[in-house]
């Protein structure tokens, strides 16, 4: 079931999911200029709106917020972005900010001043080399946990220590595809088709172009006898992965329920150029022929 890695990025009904932010006060921080509006966040931009809604929660002022910001970023003009490269936090209604462990008053930047600026510089490098660190620390916990779900189903693992493993890679990175998709086939197998659902539409917020998931979640649709949706995602995964044989198979059955018999043939046919010696391939042969036959006019053939 795991499929390959998928790019970290956080829709923006994910991202204000996760950090428990509504529309409107997204909205307004980017009328403020406080942040650019996005469809998707990168782990970055996460940090920064943490940071927002922090600040925020401690009723400092969008205005205080943005003097702040502003005097940080006249200072230190090789820093790209002060929410997502430094620790600001609120000092009663004043923003503070902390470099390995030295707090310094962000708006006036008095307390910057004293510090020699190659020792400022040296200081923010290192901030940024223990994020990155940190960054590459979790996920690589989060893919631990990952492996460790993949080894339970792999070996017959009680089914509550699997979901325990993929849980528990998803609070480390919320927007691991692999683990969202294994999740909703194991409630689909357990016929637990809306919570199936759940997880598969989350891991395509999570990765829009993760062809196993839209196969997932068209077979959970053909289940339930929506073929038109069905058909929409088993033929996005096929945009995503033309070689995708399986889809090729359940696609040209849907075409051939529908009476479309020329688009079935051609889907046949190229499942049966990428698996021509399975079982499966037997029942296409078969039903290739049938469609084949009934094209045939009578008396054609003299």
């Amino acid at each position: 079931m795991a499929g390959t890695a998928p790019r970290q990025a956080y829709s923006r009904e994910e991202t204000r999911r996760l950090l428990n932010v509504s529309e409107r006060r997204l909205k307004s921080w980017e009328e403020q200029n406080l942040v650019p509006r996005c469809e998707t966040y990168g782990f970055r931009e996460l940090v920064a709106l943490r940071t927002l809604e922090r600040l925020r929660s401690a009723r400092v002022a969008p205005a205080q917020i943005r003097r702040a910001l502003a005097a940080l970023a006249e200072k230190l003009q090789h820093i790209e972005d002060p929410l997502t490269q430094l620790k600001l936090y609120a000092d009663g209604k004043r923003v503070r900010v902390e470099v390995e462990g030295r707090a310094m008053e962000a708006e006036s930047g008095q307390l910057l001043l004293d510090f020699d600026q190659v020792e400022l510089n040296r200081l923010l490098e290192f901030r940024a080399r223990d994020t990155g660190q940190e960054e590459r620390e979790r996920r690589a916990e989060a893919e631990r946990w990952f492996q460790r779900g993949l080894e339970l189903e792999q070996t017959g693992g009680p089914v509550e220590e699997i979901i325990e493993a993929y849980r528990k890679s998803l609070e480390l990175d919320p927007t691991s595809a692999g683990a969202l998709v294994n999740l909703g086939t194991i409630y689909f197998n357990a016929r637990d088709l809306k919570q199936a659902e759940s997880y598969y539409r989350q891991a395509l917020e999570a990765d829009p172009e993760y062809s196993l998931a839209h196969f997932d979640l068209a077979n959970l649709y053909d289940e339930r006898g929506d073929r038109k949706k069905a058909l929409e995602h088993y033929l996005a995964a096929l945009r995503i992965s033309p070689n995708y044989a399986d889809a090729h198979y359940n696609v040209a059955l849907l075409y051939q329920g529908s009476n479309q018999p020329m688009k079935a043939v051609h889907h046949w046919v190229a499942y049966l150029k990428l698996d021509p010696a399975s079982h499966w391939s037997n029942i296409a042969r078969r039903e290739l022929t049938k469609l084949r036959q009934a094209a045939i006019l009578p008396g054609s053939r003299g």
